[in-house]
């Protein structure tokens, strides 16, 4: 860690983690910088998603200042993607930007949150409603990390892999379903290379589209729907779980329309399954105050939702003007989505 921030050149280094990760590697981190010589000091903020806020955002640029960072510091972003979006956002906007260097402790930020530059907070229970393009400075990938992580929060970092799968690599998907069990399991070189290939995926996508003004908007699968269960669940579900269901809706949303090829949706179903992830989404959810929560998401546009849809395993659809998105009227949603509601309760009932 130390060398790699040493490479990013800065006077000091500010190490911003949550209250949960400063206990368990925060000094570990500042000792690194300091073994090489730089002058780094330790933030911390209170875990959890519902401190990704304006408040906590001002907090820490406050305590910055306090401290006499200059616009010649930089940022070590050290976390999961709470503390990732959240560090991001100091650095793209304190004395109008310094660098960050990501450093993601869940396997969720290792796969998908820690690459690609997206920066935000929540606002109005509308995640990453305020937020900005920044592109890490460096990414230092460790995958020892992950030996303190809660398996259930690993378990849910899988669904980012899957997404990146379903959405790109059909041979990629294939590789997760003959190693399930491992990487449910936390086996380290299934493990690594469930890291490896999600990175490579994202990395081809935004290098291509680095501000999401097209192809970037297919890393958005799964998350339109999963925005807004976690809204509604006050983000008491995690991100990886609100993905894994959002997946699921929308692949059954894809097919009703005749987007998606027949039986994709059941397939990734059984790999999520196998994975570890929940299987249903347990009542009572109301399709009306999920439509509602996802209508002020950055995909809806022109009062239409956009989804992103697959075509099939690996390939997603593009509509007749080309765009990677498919402006759908809630009412077209309605009842495809009522159904695949219906059709997780009733299995919800059935494994009771």
């Amino acid at each position: 860690l130390g060398d790699a921030c040493a490479a990013v050149q800065a006077h000091r280094y500010a190490v911003i983690a949550d209250s949960r990760v400063a206990g368990l590697y925060g000094q570990r981190a500042v000792n690194a910088l300091a073994s090489v010589g730089l002058d780094a000091e330790l933030f911390s903020f209170p875990a959890g998603e519902w401190n990704k806020s304006a408040e906590g955002w001002m907090g820490l640029c406050a305590e910055l200042l306090g401290e006499g960072f200059g616009r010649d510091s930089a940022v070590v972003a050290l976390g999961g993607g709470v503390t990732g979006d959240l560090a991001g956002f100091v650095a793209s906007t304190y004395m109008r930007g310094m660098p960050v260097i990501q450093v993601p402790t869940t396997l969720l930020s290792m796969v998908d949150a820690s690459v690609g530059g997206k920066t935000g907070i929540d606002a109005g229970q509308v995640k990453n409603a305020v937020g900005t393009f920044h592109h890490p400075a460096a990414v230092v990938i460790d995958p020892e990390l992950l030996g303190t992580l809660a398996r259930y929060q690993r378990i849910s970092g899988i669904a980012e892999a899957v997404k990146a799968a379903a959405i790109r690599d059909a041979g990629f998907f294939t590789w997760i379903e003959d190693r399930a069990a491992a990487v449910r399991d936390g086996d380290a070189e299934a493990t690594v290379g469930l890291i490896e290939h999600s990175v490579r995926i994202k990395a081809e996508v935004v290098t291509e589209d680095p501000e999401e003004l097209g192809l970037r908007a297919i890393l958005n699968f799964g998350h339109t729907f999963g925005h807004a269960l976690e809204s509604v669940t006050g983000f008491a579900m995690l991100h990886g779980e609100a993905v894994a269901a959002g997946m699921r809706m929308e692949a059954r949303l894809g097919e009703s329309l005749g987007v998606t090829i027949a039986g994709v949706g059941e397939r990734l179903d059984r790999l999520l399954e196998s994975c570890g992830l929940p299987e249903v989404l347990e009542p009572p959810l109301d399709l009306d105050d999920l439509l509602e929560r996802a209508r002020p998401d950055k995909k809806s546009r022109g009062g239409h939702l956009h989804w992103v849809l697959l075509a099939d395993l690996g390939i997603v659809a593009t509509g007749d003007d080309g765009e990677y998105t498919h402006a759908i009227a809630a009412a077209e949603c309605r009842g495809p989505l009522e159904a695949a509601l219906r059709d997780a309760f009733e299995a919800a009932d059935s494994s009771a």
